[in-house]
């Protein structure tokens, strides 16, 4: 317990995720990279033995991390340490391990390899997200809910109506995922400044084969697209679209996080609390939002770290410099572990998340009369022109009357803590000429919310299903259920 611990493996990433970053998943990958290397360059005529591509085949997964440590320190290279202990693991192949390469050629077709595997693990948790939600959705469609803009209360809308603004963006969000992981590029084999000429050399000028060979490692290592040219490393813009991508996925898990912290101080709608689960050292009583607050608090940081990728692809020189590579290794694998960990909490939340309906009656019913001036006016006004009493129907004078009774009520909710007294108020207002049954008819919740319902099915229908058809839930036992510190 003498050396930090990063918190992200510790607490919040998944087993899965930390399985794509792990030094094995690397170093493992640069070895398939030289060994999709050596067998296609023996393919194109190069004098390759075959004991050599069978010992690295059988040395992929046999790595010595002591001994790369040990190499390291020796060479001060970590590429070159690996290339010397695959020649100890595979000695018929040291002659031509790396053969032609530079050292991009397995950091960066990793790097690629390795977005494209967090991408994937990424693109299965939306999806988890957007199932838990729209069963939510689907669940609350009917249930009427005081609407909020600026967080003061406006026209009503449903809980499910609500959750599918939350589905919303995460659909955004898996499209951007889905463009990103159909547009991925490879790398290739294309030397130290990106013109191949290692290569062209190995092949005696040959530029058909070198094509060969490029496209040849990239269709081993299952890409269909290659960048048109690069320099030595592939686009660092690359980094900062994919961080940008993640980012975009943080900011629709803090919106959740954030309306869920607000509807728990409502009392309306909560994560779920375990059994022994302790809110406050000091307050026993108390609820926190602690998951919520923790999917804000890791999005956050999501969200800052696209600033790291798109200043080093801003400040690129030439064919490449190496200020990026510190960079990278901190802030590509910590936004997708942070990610990970975000939206995991964020599917466990959506799960499990309790509705206390006779709350959110209790609200909506106390703001009601409000939103429903406008109709008791209408109405009013409708009943004088058709030929009421004698000064009955004058909009502007009902419209003044209203406007008082309706601050008078709000003064008895603010300064004396009353209830909303605005119904008798109007009621016994002769101008209006209205029983209190009448009034009552009018603030029935189901005249306000408008086509709530039916945006809920359709939107399910029509979007939802569509895009979780697109991604069945084979993947589910695969990625398990991570457990969630709380």
């Amino acid at each position: 317990m003498q050396k930090y611990v990063h918190p992200l493996s510790e607490r919040y990433a998944s087993p899965d995720m930390q399985a794509v970053f792990s030094p094995a998943r690397r170093y493992g990958t640069w070895r398939r990279l030289w060994l999709a290397l050596a067998e296609n360059q023996k393919a194109l005529g190069l004098e390759i033995p075959d004991e050599a591509i069978r010992q690295i085949r059988e040395a992929l997964d046999d790595i010595d991390f002591e001994r790369a440590r040990e190499l390291e320190a020796r060479f001060r290279h970590d590429v070159m340490a690996h290339v010397h202990l695959l020649g100890e693991a595979a000695p018929a192949a040291k002659g031509v391990i790396h053969l032609g390469a530079t050292s991009a050629y397995v950091t960066d077709n990793t790097d690629l390899i390795l977005h494209r595997d967090a991408l994937e693990l990424i693109q299965a948790r939306i999806v988890r997200v957007v199932r838990a939600l729209a069963t939510f959705a689907r669940e609350h469609r009917d249930l009427a809910t005081l609407g909020f803009t600026h967080f003061q209360p406006a026209q009503p809308t449903t809980v499910g109506r609500r959750a599918a603004l939350w589905i919303q963006d995460f659909l955004l969000d898996l499209e951007d995922v889905e463009f990103r992981l159909d547009t991925l590029r490879f790398r290739g084999a294309r030397g130290t400044t990106g013109t191949q000429a290692s290569f062209l050399q190995l092949f005696d000028g040959d530029g058909e084969k070198v094509e060969k060979l490029d496209r040849g490692v990239a269709d081993t290592m299952g890409f269909l697209d290659r960048f048109g040219v690069t320099g030595q490393t592939y686009p660092r813009k690359v980094d900062a679209t994919l961080l940008g991508t993640l980012s975009g996925v943080a900011i629709s898990a803090s919106k959740f996080g954030h309306d869920l912290r607000l509807l728990a101080h409502l009392r309306e709608v909560e994560e779920p609390f375990e059994d022994e689960q302790i809110g406050s050292s000091a307050m026993p009583y108390k609820r926190n939002p602690m998951r919520a607050e923790r999917i804000c608090g890791l999005a956050r940081h999501v969200i800052t770290l696209y600033q790291d990728p798109a200043v080093t692809a801003a400040t690129q020189w030439m064919e490449r410099t190496l200020d990026d590579s510190a960079n990278r290794r901190v802030s590509i694998p910590d936004a997708y572990l942070a990610l990970d960990g975000v939206l995991v909490l964020v599917e466990n939340v959506a799960r499990d998340l309790v509705v206390h309906p006779k709350v959110v009656a209790q609200n909506l019913r106390r703001e009601l009369p409000f939103m429903a001036t406008e109709s008791i006016l209408m109405e009013a006004v409708g009943r004088g022109m058709a030929g009421g009493d004698e000064g009955r129907g004058d909009r502007q004078e009902l419209h003044e009357r209203i406007r008082r009774h309706s601050f008078a009520a709000v003064r008895r909710l603010k300064e004396e803590g009353g209830e909303n007294d605005l119904l008798d108020r109007i009621a016994k207002d002769p101008a209006f000429g209205m029983e209190r049954s009448e009034l009552e008819s009018l603030v029935d919740p189901e005249r306000f919310v408008g086509r709530a319902r039916e945006q809920v099915d359709r939107f399910l229908s029509e979007w939802v299903e569509p895009a979780l058809a697109r991604h069945p839930d084979e993947d589910g036992d695969l990625l398990g259920d991570p457990d969630v510190r709380v």
